[in-house]
């Protein structure tokens, strides 16, 4: 439900924005939907692995012993602040969004010039900036990303993380309206609030 507030209406102006000679057909909207999030998995992917090349330096600054469990430790604390914020019960977690700001207001302006997208080449260019929306659940992502041990396990860390994004963002594509709606109701966002927070916490507890 997080990709689905976060990138939904993104997702529903790019489906909608499209040629309704493309929208009619389901197979070529599947595919320009395809297109975007392989370029915002790619960007995931990269963004992964430059966390991971730098989080195997910072490891042993931290400490050779407790760095990665102190990266854990933020990372859970990160997605326990994203289930809350989901939730509803934590606004104020809106501000560390916004610490990616600075570099989104540089590409936003080119991907507004991608604006409409009449090619796939036009699609996959736009999917690659949007990577870069500054998003909390990322960010949290990020932090795991970056105790992985190096620039491989990194990127396909956030390759994985960008697949299990794929079903709501795809979904919200193609049933925009209807995914929309269901995504704003409030008692379904506080369960989705209440899985992410026993999720962070499970994985914490497993892995330390």
């Amino acid at each position: 439900l997080h990709c689905v507030g976060m990138c939904g209406s993104i997702m529903g102006v790019l489906t909608f924005s499209l040629p309704v000679e493309i929208r009619s057909r389901s197979a070529q909207l599947a595919g320009f939907l395809s297109y975007y999030s392989l370029g915002r998995i790619f960007s995931y992917t990269l963004a992964g692995a430059l966390a991971g090349a730098f989080g195997a330096g910072l490891l042993f600054r931290i400490s050779p012993q407790y760095g990665h469990s102190i990266l854990l430790l933020t990372a859970t604390i990160l997605m326990v602040a994203v289930g809350l914020y989901l939730a509803g019960w934590f606004p104020a977690f809106a501000r560390i969004e916004k610490a990616g700001s600075p570099i989104w207001k540089k590409l936003e302006p080119l991907g507004r010039k991608l604006l409409p997208v009449t090619s796939p080449w036009q699609a996959l260019l736009y999917g690659l900036i949007w990577g870069w929306l500054p998003c909390g659940l990322v960010y949290s992502a990020l932090f795991i990303a970056l105790g992985q041990g190096g620039w491989l396990q990194g990127g396909l860390f956030m390759l994985l993380f960008g697949i299990g994004t794929l079903p709501a963002v795809m979904a919200t594509g193609i049933f925009a309206e209807q995914i929309l709606r269901f995504a704003r109701n409030p008692r379904m966002r506080m369960i989705a609030g209440f899985l992410l927070i026993a999720f962070a916490l499970t994985g914490l507890i497993i892995n330390w």
